[in-house]
């Protein structure tokens, strides 16, 4: 297997998918709906799908309702709210469904959230400072545990590195059991930590030995 040549396609894969992402064409609201702003409808689709991480039509289309209906301000759809939304999605990378799907929930739940604490500076009495600040609470409260969600789901695909049979120095520490990290870890079985224990017992034997046989060979 040539390492190097796979590591330069997979670098040229991402950059390319990368390149894609960034010429996503924009989004223009229509008074029945919206389209994909792109001299060829087609390629406009597929450079949408690509920037919010969906397989197919249906999926973009699908995601790009959600969005349009979250953007509304007042009474209608905002593209101010829409085009901002889009380029969050897009710099987040979404990599499946099901990261599109999270990250267009995260980029709603922040616009929603900045909603709340502008309703809650233009608060007129203390019931509708009240609402404002518990509802901006909660969303605020959401948002980064939509972040660990898309951490913890993007590290599944991460590899599991295990390392056996360590060997521990005097006055060394060794973890006992099994420990498995992805990207750093250390994982230590039982044997070597045992080993470890044993190690100190065995010196002292051998030096109360040593001191026994000196002491009948002076009496000698």
């Amino acid at each position: 297997m040539n390492t190097a040549t796979d590591i330069t396609m997979s670098a040229t894969t991402a950059a390319t998918g990368q390149t894609r992402a960034a010429l996503a064409p924009r989004i223009k609201l229509l008074s029945h709906g919206f389209s994909i702003d792109h001299p060829d409808p087609e390629t406009g689709e597929q450079l949408m799908a690509d920037a919010l991480g969906v397989a197919d039509r249906e999926a973009m289309h699908g995601i790009l309702r959600q969005l349009v209906k979250a953007s509304v301000s007042g009474e209608s759809p905002d593209e101010v709210n829409l085009s901002f939304m889009i380029s969050m999605v897009k710099s987040i990378r979404p990599r499946d469904s099901v990261e599109a799907m999270l990250v267009a929930q995260m980029v709603s739940v922040h616009v929603m959230a900045m909603r709340c604490a502008h309703h809650l500076a233009n608060a007129d009495d203390l019931a509708q400072h009240d609402s404002a600040a518990r509802a901006l609470d909660r969303l605020a409260r959401t948002f980064p545990a939509q972040i660990d969600a898309l951490n913890r789901y993007r590290s599944q695909g991460e590899p599991a590195i295990t390392v056996q049979n360590v060997s521990v120095g005097d006055g060394g520490k060794a973890i006992v059991g099994n420990v498995t990290q992805h990207a750093s870890v250390i994982v230590s079985d039982k044997n070597a930590a045992s080993a470890a224990r044993k190690t100190p017992k065995a010196a002292g034997t051998r030096r109360r030995r040593d001191a026994a046989d000196g002491r009948q060979e002076a009496k000698a």
